[in-house]
């Protein structure tokens, strides 16, 4: 049977850290209010900030262009650690499994609709990925 799909909206919370085996796999939360830290798991991340991308708390493998923007889909440079079989997905960064929407994408237009817009895409995306995910894992076992 394959992982049921939740969804989490945390208020006061900022993502601190991640990691994984070669995709994204877990997440370390840190509540603002209460200052405590919690690591959950995670198969995919949404990430919507502001004007400047602040993604320097992302590790290195996730790639970014000059000023930090995380490219995505056709954009991305290389395609390292990606079977040829599965291109990233439009909003998919270079690191399977971890997508960017909105002001953080490199080639974004910088406004609130756009924004939005892609957000309400790339949740079918994720599913898309999530199945696919699911699918990979099926065949392992």
């Amino acid at each position: 049977m394959p992982p049921r799909e939740t969804f989490e909206v945390r208020h006061n919370t900022r993502v601190v850290d991640g990691g994984g085996q070669g995709r994204l796999e877990r997440l370390t939360l840190l509540d603002s209010v209460t200052g405590e830290a919690s690591e959950v798991e995670a198969a995919a991340l949404f990430i919507l900030i502001g004007s400047r991308p602040h993604t320097d708390w992302l590790p290195e493998v996730v790639e970014r262009d000059r000023w930090g923007f995380l490219p995505t889909g056709l954009d991305l440079a290389r395609d390292e650690g990606r079977s040829p079989e599965r291109p990233a997905l439009t909003y998919e960064t270079n690191v399977p499994g971890l997508f960017a929407v909105g002001d953080v994408r490199h080639g974004s237009v910088k406004r609130v609709a756009s924004a939005v817009g892609e957000g309400s895409v790339v949740i079918q995306q994720v599913h898309e990925y999530l199945r696919s995910s699911t699918m990979a894992w099926s065949a392992r076992a």
